[in-house]
């Protein structure tokens, strides 16, 4: 069935009360940091950390009596079956979601908490979804899709008629896109309130299917690789979808893994914000210079959620900090005699730099047995500092090399 733009005013209406209407306020950081007048939608500080509630919420609302008896049951990699478990747990309606076994920990022990049945098989979200297809027809449940379901994306487009009220001047929307069902209801909503303004898709480099699908005319599965946006890590674009969105979105861009980890430190360091991936590919867009016709205007961005594994936090907490020169690491072929490594230190000391690590390889240096050569991990300011550093270290004397 098609969605309209009445179909996103009623699931308002249905949703009102029961999901978090989040707030949108400015952003002064962000705005100096890419040109344009930034505006942050929080949607990570919904109840279960994103925006799938909207549409998990209006999804089970709209459920036939039987339907809600049996229960529901869907593929997700983390915070759709989020929004399904919490919101089913509320409306006592039996929830079983079915996830890849790369899920993250965080999502899947939140979810049992939430009182769902998880079931953890697959490398990825379509072998997901065929186990999830199997139990619905053997156990009679309704299966509901995160991205493509007609309700879903009703849900979804909410986020779209909250963004027109809370900042009217709006000028562009920058929309993080995986199965296309949060672009397609923003899309829809905003597009019929305020037919000037610009939507503008974002995917990773690594799942870039909304792209694909535009070139071939119609969704199209597609190689995916690892990415930092997990949530946005779908094969095939939502037919649906696809169908409302194709029409609607202005533009597509696509951003690498180092962009996305930046954009992550850029959001926890100004705004003091946890987001995961996906919701920070909006961000990483802006700051990568892939919108500059932008420059000046009115941006909302959806920092779409926040759920996050802590030990993966840290890890893309250091590639950013990479990505932004702010740690360097090198090798050096310094003297193995005493005060060698005194006079090293002494220099990158001079230098402003803080070493973090630093070791000895002995076993695979050069034939020359009073030289060492040490693998070193410093603390920096920015690219520009590291080659101050590299070139103090050079006219000293060292030789230098990558890691």
């Amino acid at each position: 069935m098609p969605v309209t733009f009445q179909n996103i005013r009623e699931a308002a209406g249905r949703i009102a009360g029961h999901v978090y209407q989040s707030p949108c306020p400015p952003s002064i950081p962000l705005s100096e940091a890419t040109g344009m007048n930034i505006f942050c939608k929080l949607e990570y500080l919904q109840r279960t950390g994103s925006f799938k509630e909207r549409g998990a919420r209006n999804a089970l609302a709209l459920l036939a009596p039987e339907e809600q008896r049996r229960g529901v049951i869907a593929a997700s990699a983390g915070n759709h079956a989020l929004g399904l478990a919490y919101h089913g747990q509320l409306l006592h309606i039996p929830v079983t979601v079915v996830m890849p076994r790369f899920a993250p920990l965080s999502k899947v022990t939140n979810c049992r908490r939430f009182g769902a049945r998880v079931i953890l098989i697959g490398n990825d979200l379509a072998e997901a979804r065929a186990e999830a297809d199997i139990i619905s027809a053997k156990r009679k449940l309704t299966y509901i899709n995160g991205y493509d379901h007609p309700h879903i994306i009703a849900g979804q487009g909410t986020l779209g008629l909250e963004i027109a009220a809370q900042v009217p001047a709006v000028d562009a929307v920058v929309v993080p896109v995986g199965g296309a069902g949060l672009i397609a209801g923003v899309a829809l909503a905003l597009k019929t309130l305020k037919p000037d303004v610009k939507i503008i898709g974002v995917e990773p480099l690594r799942a870039a299917g909304f792209t694909a699908a535009l070139q071939a005319g119609q969704p199209v599965t597609v190689d995916i690789q690892p990415t930092l946006a997990d949530g946005l890590s779908v094969a095939q674009v939502g037919g649906n979808a696809f169908q409302i969105a194709r029409g609607l979105v202005d533009r597509t861009v696509q951003v690498d893994e180092h962009e996305i980890a930046l954009a992550i430190l850029r959001l926890l360091e100004l705004e003091k914000s946890v987001v995961e991936g996906a919701g920070a590919a909006p961000l990483a867009a802006c700051l990568a210079g892939l919108l500059p016709e932008l420059q000046g205007k009115n941006v909302v961005l959806p920092l779409s959620g926040g759920n996050i594994d802590t030990p993966i936090l840290g890890r893309v907490l250091e590639r950013g900090l990479a990505s932004d020169g702010r740690i360097h690491h090198f090798t050096a072929t310094i003297s193995d005699r005493p005060g060698g490594l005194a006079r090293f230190a002494s220099l990158l000391a001079d230098a402003g730099a803080s070493i973090l690590e630093i070791s000895h390889d002995r076993a695979f240096s050069s034939d020359d047995i009073t030289k060492v050569s040490v693998r070193c991990v410093i603390e920096t300011r920015d690219a520009g500092h590291i080659m101050i550093v590299r070139e103090k270290l050079t006219h000293a004397g060292f030789v230098l090399g990558d890691p």
